[in-house]
């Protein structure tokens, strides 16, 4: 690699600075979920929706934009470890967040799951959560490809925003 042709080019964004830095030796109730929630500050968390057996965040670090996440309220790792009512829930509100991201962002598809264990992905292991990635036919261009480099087109907050004003509705 020369410098006058360099096959990678570096792209500044410190906000991921604090998912990379985070470390395995945290303690265990040092969890963004179950400190959620205890405050009342959603815009700032992200927080969309909490519900009897549920929280669901916007993910700080998304895979695409509208990229959200659904929580049991408690601190459980693992779908055995969910109450009936608890499993319920979650799966209600997944579907009940896909109507809404259907209907404010037209997406032509969604990856909905959950990585349970570090090993699997997990970033948050020890709070199981559903993933709900919207998709559009051709949300993979070039610059994943050429650049290895991901285009969120959207604010965080203005998402926030677009489905406060849809979930109100409802």
């Amino acid at each position: 690699m020369s410098e006058s042709s360099p096959l990678h080019e570096q792209l500044w964004a410190p906000w991921r600075l604090a998912y990379i830095v985070t470390t395995d030796d945290k303690p265990k109730h040092d969890c963004f979920l179950c400190h959620y929630q205890g405050e009342e500050n959603d815009l700032e968390n992200l927080v969309i929706s909490r519900g009897e057996q549920t929280i669901s965040v916007l993910n700080r670090f998304p895979y695409n934009n509208g990229h959200l996440l659904v929580a049991p309220n408690h601190h459980k790792a693992g779908l055995d470890e969910l109450t009936e009512d608890e499993l319920v829930g979650c799966m209600q509100e997944v579907q009940r967040l896909t109507a809404i991201l259907k209907t404010v962002m037209n997406p032509d598809g969604f990856n909905i799951g959950l990585n349970l264990g570090r090993v699997a992905g997990a970033g948050l292991p020890g709070h199981l959560h559903w993933h709900i990635v919207p998709r559009w036919n051709g949300d993979t261009n070039f610059m994943p490809v050429l650049a290895d480099v991901k285009v969120i087109p959207q604010s965080l907050n203005a998402l926030w925003e677009l489905l406060n004003v849809e979930m109100s509705r409802n």
